[in-house]
């Protein structure tokens, strides 16, 4: 057994979903604390490897249905490269780390991985099977992640950081399940693959990706615009970068029906337009949220 199969059963590409844990020390004005960032980064981690975790118990669960996948079925625990008693060792391992370092950031965030591994364990076993349900599970497993983001600075949790990151999430669920379904043309196959994966018609897809797409875009304008965000920021600029919030949902939504990337997560990583989009509206939510204030008393002297 080489030990690139070790590694990759944990996917760590997929430990770039975490970093909405960062979320909360920017919105929260907490980027110039040391002990705040400490907090974060040992958050980061521990979820890091509860997700490895998680997907490796998924993995062993589902090695029999992944055969019937066009890329999934060279995974190493399907095809056969790592065992199950490795997997399962390494699965342990993960655990007891992730559970070692979550205690360094307080124990309300070991309580929070506890309970997203409850909903990952729920899901594999029996959750995926069930339509709609099945996204709402990766919806909330961000959500949790979001949780702890601020639970682990000992801020308050805003009902703007559940309701966007839920939105957002659903949004790009539905894209997976689109995405799924472009890879997979064949509908046996599909259904081999996943249950769930016939009920989602096209049709069906293009209502809930519209919709949440949609949702998650308002949850967006109002956060940006409510009183609670004005009087933090000092200024209402956060929502002016509107059209790029829209362009990169639509490209996702866009390329994940197109089949275009096998999973969602590489097309975070690999599609350029995607990610320069992020980085600009990353770049230009923290000049608003950290001299948004500055900006504007400059522009109202004008």
């Amino acid at each position: 057994m080489k030990i690139k199969y070790v590694i990759e059963i944990a996917r760590p590409k997929h430990w770039i979903k975490n970093l909405i844990i960062l979320f909360p020390i920017f919105f929260s004005l907490n980027v110039d604390k040391p002990e705040a960032w400490f907090k974060v980064i040992i958050t980061l981690i521990s979820f890091s490897l509860a997700s490895s975790a998680s997907y490796i118990f998924n993995d062993i669960r589902d090695r029999d249905r992944d055969r019937f996948h066009p890329v999934k079925q060279n995974r190493p625990i399907a095809s056969g490269e790592v065992s199950l008693t490795a997997a399962s060792a390494e699965n342990v391992l993960l655990l007891l780390l992730s559970f070692f370092a979550a205690q360094f950031a307080g124990y309300s965030v070991l309580l929070l991985v506890v309970v997203y591994l409850i909903i990952q364990a729920g899901y594999s076993v029996i959750l995926k099977n069930k339509m709609i349900v099945d996204v709402i599970c990766i919806a909330l497993g961000f959500v949790i992640r979001a949780m702890a983001g601020a639970v682990c600075i000992r801020v308050e949790i805003s009902p703007w950081l559940i309701i966007c990151t839920f939105t957002i999430s659903l949004f790009m669920g539905f894209c997976k399940r689109g995405n799924e379904i472009a890879t997979i043309s064949n509908k046996a196959l599909a259904e081999s693959h996943k249950r769930t994966l016939p009920g989602y018609t096209p049709e069906l897809l293009t209502h809930f990706i519209t919709l949440s797409a949609g949702v998650a875009v308002v949850s967006f304008l109002l956060y940006a615009s409510s009183p609670m965000t004005v009087e933090r920021f000092g200024t209402i600029y956060l929502s002016y970068t509107l059209p790029l919030v829209i362009y990169g949902i639509f490209r996702f939504a866009m390329l994940s029906l197109r089949g275009t990337y096998v999973d969602p997560t590489d097309l975070i990583l690999r599609d350029r337009p995607f990610q320069g989009t992020v980085i600009l509206w990353s770049i230009a939510a923290f000049i608003i949220i950290y001299g948004g204030r500055q900006i504007h008393v400059w522009i109202q002297s004008r």
